[in-house]
Parts: structure tokens; sequence; C-alpha cells
């Protein structure tokens, strides 16, 4: 058995544990990062990244049918899938190489394999144990497991981003951020989606006027969307499988070629052993104070998806990891602030939120002012076709102070980061509206959408 000691052991190579690297590195203190697949993690290798490069084909066989809205005559495009996840595969493929020369060059130890507390400050991995004046955690999430019978039939979003088979129907298990992404760039690409959801709402945590305009777009390109299901079980049928599930207490049935596991993501730290890491945790959620240290062992530290309460996005990850990283070198000094933290959902159009929910504002109590647009008629939509234009910014009316904006289409995804901007920084919807924008732009509409120019 090989006994080191390193200043800093980092579980897990992605986002949030390449983020503690810089500052602690700059502080010269030593590093070994474990990571059992590829640096990079989920985001990069077998996530948001490559999945970007599916969303953008996507994008444009949306754009090829709005082509003759702008007179262009053109035939129906035939989009040849496997060469689609060969340009998938070909854009990822130099990211976990690129990323080993960078720790190389901060002099980072890099491991392969899987590490697990045997102490509260010492981590084993194969015949090594290193012994740390910090742990951080930084594993990542994993999907969802899902109680159902017949669950070992699901596949999950990996082996859909390289699986070089167009599929001719797809079933997705919840109505979640995964399930919705994949939903349009399969149904756009000509199979037949259905997306079977628990909760009475597709993406429950976002705003539900914004979510209604999602799901009608969605079964417009043909998705079909259950909400309010129970799935009961899931059958093998020949080459195909069918799925059974209950709404209103009837029974019901649907048969694809693939089922997907579109629940969401978990917390991957099952196999870390806490308990002998002395971290105090309930279901994988680790107890963790206002630094993301943990709350029975101060030792370790927590950034990335492993956090419970922040969410499960690459940015968020990379910003926990420099406030983790800045904490050990300067003592616990930092703390994440998430307000003005923007989200987009990459479905087709993109479904974009930062802030608060209308109902959670108005829950709050306070006295608000909700700005809701369909901008379709707008001039800037029209030029584009755009099929919806759509945006709720919600102002508190005591304070002009922004609270939460929501947008499906119309650029959502990009104007969203100017609210995000007004929240984190105390900009008001005054300000807003006086400033002035480039023209003819989406974002030019901002004085429209604020309720007057």
């Amino acid at each position: 058995m090989v006994r080191q000691t390193f200043d800093v052991v980092i579980l897990g190579g992605g986002n949030a544990g390449i983020g503690v690297t810089g500052p602690v590195r700059r502080a010269g203190l030593s590093v070994a990062m474990i990571e059992p697949l590829d640096l990079g993690g989920t985001c990069p290798n077998r996530g948001c990244t490559p999945k970007k490069v599916l969303v953008a084909a996507g994008q444009v066989l949306h754009d090829i049918e709005l082509a003759a809205v702008h007179h262009i005559a053109i035939d129906k495009p035939r989009l040849d899938w496997a060469a689609l996840i060969d340009r998938e595969k070909n854009m990822i493929r130099d990211i976990p190489a690129n990323l080993a020369r960078a720790m190389a060059r901060r002099e980072v130890e890099v491991i392969k394999g899987y590490g697990t507390f045997v102490a509260p400050s010492t981590i084993r991995i194969g015949d090594r144990v290193l012994e740390a004046n910090h742990v951080v955690i930084a594993t990542g999430s994993k999907p969802r497991p899902l109680p159902i019978a017949g669950a070992e039939h699901m596949i999950t979003s990996d082996t859909m981003l390289s699986d070089r088979d167009l599929p001719a129907s797809v079933i997705f298990i919840g109505g979640g951020v995964i399930s919705l992404e994949f939903a349009h760039i399969y149904a756009r690409a000509g199979a037949g989606v259905t997306v079977l959801e628990a909760l009475p709402q597709l993406l429950p945590a976002m705003d539900a006027d914004a979510v209604a305009q999602l799901q009608a777009e969605s079964e417009r390109i043909g998705i079909k969307v259950e909400a309010g299901v129970g799935v009961r079980r899931i059958e093998r049928t020949g080459s195909r499988f069918r799925v059974v599930f209950t709404r209103d207490g009837v029974e019901h049935a649907a048969e694809a070629d693939r089922v997907v596991n579109g629940s969401g993501r978990v917390a991957n730290t099952g196999s870390l052993d806490l308990t002998a890491g002395q971290v105090e945790h309930t279901n994988g959620r680790i107890s963790l104070d206002c630094h993301l240290r943990s709350t029975s062992n101060p030792r370790v530290h927590v950034c990335g998806d492993a956090v419970p309460i922040s969410p499960q996005l690459s940015p968020v990850a990379s910003y926990e990891g420099d406030i983790v990283g800045r904490n050990i070198v300067d003592g616990p000094r930092h703390a994440p602030d998430y307000a003005g933290m923007a989200t987009a959902v990459y479905t087709v159009p993109a479904l974009a939120a930062v802030g608060l929910t209308e109902a959670t504002a108005r829950h709050n109590g306070s006295a608000i002012d909700v700005h809701v647009n369909d901008m379709r008629d707008w001039f800037s939509a029209r030029s584009y076709a755009e099929t919806v234009a759509w945006s709720k910014v919600i102002v508190d009316r005591t304070t002009d102070r922004v609270l939460g904006a929501h947008f499906f289409g119309h650029a959502g995804q990009e104007l969203i980061n100017i609210f995000g901007l007004a929240i984190k920084f105390g900009i008001t919807a005054s300000q807003i509206r006086d400033n002035v924008y480039a023209h003819p732009t989406f974002s030019a509409d901002i004085k429209h959408m604020l309720g007057h120019a």
C-alpha cells in the first residue's frame, strides 16, 4: 500500500473539480485529482456540449421548415443521423486530452480510478492511500434510478448521444430538461415522440405559463405529452417496448423502439463511503454550510452537481469550484450567490428563465407587476417567422427591481442574461427601459416587454 500526502484531494475531474484547481495551484498547494472516466465530466463528454451539436441540427431543420415564409423554395431535407452523431463525437473528441494538458500545466496529479473515504481526511484509490488537508467532493451526478418493473429496458442520454441509428419512435419517462431537449431533437429528425410525466406539469420548477407555451409548441411539432401519469411497467415486445401507465385510474399503453430514463439526475456520491469520511448526509444529499463545507467535517468541501441546493448546471459547477478553491486558500470567507443565474432548456426554440416564477413571487407576498407578451405579431418576430415568441417579466412594484424573467423563443436564451445582470446588480426595470439598444434587434424589444417604451 502506497501512502501519499497532498494539500488537496479532489474527487472528480469535471467542471467543478477543475474550477477548484485554479485558486489552490496559484497558492502553491499540492493537488491530486481522482477521475474514473474522462476529464471534463458529464457536460463536455456526455451532456450539454455534445447534445448542443444535435440541438443545432434541430434548429437548422426548424429554419428549413420556415423557408417558404421567406419565399425560398427547398426540397424536403434529409438528415443523415449517423453522420450527425459522428460529427458530434468529432466535436468533443479532443476535450479530455486538452484538459489533461491543462492539468499537467497546473501540476495537478490526475489519478484514474474511483476514490473512497477510509477516514475523515483520507482517500483510498486502488493500492494508494492519499492523506489530505482538504478533500473536495466534485463527483457530479448520475441518472436518477426509477423503481419501475422493466427499468432495465430503459436507456439514458449517454446511449442516445452514441446511437448512430435514428429510432422511429421514442418514449421518455419524465418530463424534465433532458427529456424535452432530446424530444425536440428526435421529433424534428422525424421520430415519433411521447413524453410521460408523473406531475401535472412538465418542468415543474419553471413558470407554469412559460411551460404551457413550450408544451403547445412541442405538441405542434408532433410530440405527444401525457402529464399526471403513473408508469407501471416496461415490457419488451419483440424488437420494441411497451410502456404501461395509468391516468386518472385508467390503464393505458404506448409502444416505441426506445424507452429513455429522462427523470433527471441525482448526486453521484453513493460509492464514496461518506460515513467513513464523517460526512453527514441524507439519501446522498450532503449537509453543507454557507461556504460549501460539510457541516460535520469542515475539511470536506462540495461543489457542482453534488451540491443539493444549486442547479445542476455546468457554469454553476465551475463557479462553485472556484469558491471552494478560494475558501481552501483564504479560509471560509466566500459563499455562493445564486441570484441572477440564468437557465435555458435547449428545445427548439429554447425556453429560458432567471429569478422567481410568478407563483413564487406572489407567494412571497410582494406587490408585483407582471408583464406578459405574445410577440408573434411584433415586427421582429414576424421578420423571422417565429412560431413562438413569448415573454414574462416580473417586477417588484415598490422597488422597481426585476424579480424574474421567462422567455420562450425570441432569442430568449441570449436575452435572459440581460435580466440576470439586472437581478444580480440591482438594475431597475426603469433603467432597462431607459437604455438604448441596437435596432432592429430582438433585444430592442425589451423596452416593450416591460410595458412601455
